[in-house]
């Protein structure tokens, strides 16, 4: 009977798709029913928010229309920023309103200094923050409780716009991704000195006219060290992969990160050809005097997990890569897509420029990486949650069998990409990577 009613959901909520009907159903029902069965822990996880203070959040939201969404949670955002501004005009830091405002760097050193007390807020939340770090730090740290609260508003109104850019392409959720992003940018440069790494803000202009956004963290005074190219999926932001690797800042690794090609600040779609996105980042990392040549690796997450796989088998200079939640194949099919909600179909729709949905089942099909399996000649290292919602599990299972160095973990009970078992998750990709990249080599760079 479970079964059959999850059938019966998942088409229910494709016929909605079909007709163009779910805004008209969330007036009625709210728009949780519609959104991933991971939603709430995905953000909840990356803001330290609990996650039934996010849930009953999300069951107010009663529309995916552009500026109601945005508004809805604009709402939780501005109350952080006025949470931080108190903290801040305590602590005699600027404003948000003038970080935001402006590219000035004295203030956002000015940023730095006054947090610099609470930096573990920041620094040490991991994949999965704790709702109740700010509560343990302050009862510690008693006389820096204005700069953990400083630190922890400005985090969440981070996240809370990020869940109003959720998942992009509309004006106004665009406009709350440049909010976002703007905040991640400050928080990671501000801080960086205080956390003893080098945080670059990063562009990288490509042949099209686009141009690569990211974040290069290394140790202070790195050379030649091995180096992770992380790339994100369909939806997901810089802050969304770099907060958690911050807790990883200490292990012998530099991490470049992406945001997919075909997602919010580019311009030209998702493609089979947007392999070339990631071969001219892959031309500048090893023009960077931190990284080593002959030590880079790839972890990808969710949709990056696919370009982790098939830049595995094509790039020449990755020695290990790890893959987490990959579409690759059967993913693809038109069967799959059986209860994907609508918002997540335009989404992908516009992220690979198709016209209709039979073009959107045609470029989804070109993306295929079933010939792509054999050709991995490097340790790949396969994860994913066992009862993935959104991705077909057996691509995770293929890519693990026909690979000839892969390692498959699938962890029970769990959704697309591993939420509950972020740490563990997290823990074994930096094993992975640290063990299979190759030992330094002498005698200087190439």
């Amino acid at each position: 009977m479970a079964s059959v009613s999850s059938a019966a959901r998942r088409a229910f909520v494709s016929a909605l798709a079909l007709t163009h009907t779910t805004d008209w159903m969330a007036h009625r029902v709210g728009t949780a029913p519609f959104l991933p069965a991971l939603f709430v822990e995905r953000f909840a996880h990356l803001g330290g928010i609990a996650p039934e203070v996010f849930a009953a959040q999300l069951a107010l939201c009663r529309s995916f229309e552009d500026r109601r969404w945005t508004a809805h949670w604009e709402s939780f955002a501005r109350e952080q920023f006025r949470i931080a501004d108190a903290a801040l005009a305590a602590l005699g830091g600027p404003s948000t309103r003038a970080l935001l405002d402006s590219t000035d760097d004295v203030q956002i050193g000015e940023l730095g200094d006054v947090l610099a007390a609470a930096v573990e807020i920041l620094a040490e939340r991991g994949p999965i923050a704790s709702a109740d770090a700010v509560t343990g730090f302050c009862a510690r740290h008693p006389e820096s409780r204005d700069a953990a609260v400083a630190l922890d508003a400005l985090i969440k109104a981070m996240v809370y716009e990020f869940a109003a850019a959720w998942p992009g392409w509309s004006p106004r959720r665009l406009l709350a991704y440049q909010t976002s992003h703007r905040l991640c940018e400050i928080l990671l440069t501000a801080l960086a000195p205080a956390m003893g790494v080098s945080i670059d803000v990063v562009r990288i202009p490509l042949p099209d006219g686009d141009e690569v956004r990211g974040f290069l963290l290394a140790p202070k005074d790195a050379q030649y060290i091995p180096t992770v190219l992380v790339t994100n999926g369909l939806e997901g932001t810089l802050a969304e992969s770099t907060l958690p690797l911050l807790r990883y800042r200490a292990e012998g690794l530099a991490y470049f990160v992406m945001e997919m090609p075909g997602t919010y600040h580019y311009t030209q779609p998702l493609a089979p050809g947007s392999e070339r996105v990631y071969t001219v980042v892959i031309d500048f990392l090893v023009n960077d005097s931190r990284v080593d040549a002959d030590r880079i690796g790839m972890l990808g997450i969710s949709f990056g997990g696919h370009w982790a796989t098939r830049m595995a088998a094509v790039e020449p200079r990755l020695r290990a890569s790890v893959a987490n939640g990959t579409p690759a194949d059967r993913t693809f099919s038109p069967a799959s897509s059986t209860g994907i909600p609508e918002l997540l179909v335009s989404t992908i729709r516009s992220t690979i420029g198709a016209t209709s949905l039979l073009d959107m089942v045609r470029k989804l099909s070109a993306l295929s990486l079933r010939d792509y399996y054999r050709r991995i000649a490097i340790p790949l290292l396969v994860i994913n949650g066992a009862n993935d919602t959104l991705v077909s599990v057996q691509d995770s299972i293929e890519i693990a069998t026909y690979a000839p160095h892969a390692q498959l973990v699938l962890y029970a009970d769990d959704d697309h990409c591993a939420p509950r078992h972020g740490i563990e998750w997290f823990d074994l990709s930096i094993e992975f990577l640290r063990t299979y990249l190759p030992h330094r080599r002498t005698g200087g760079r190439r």
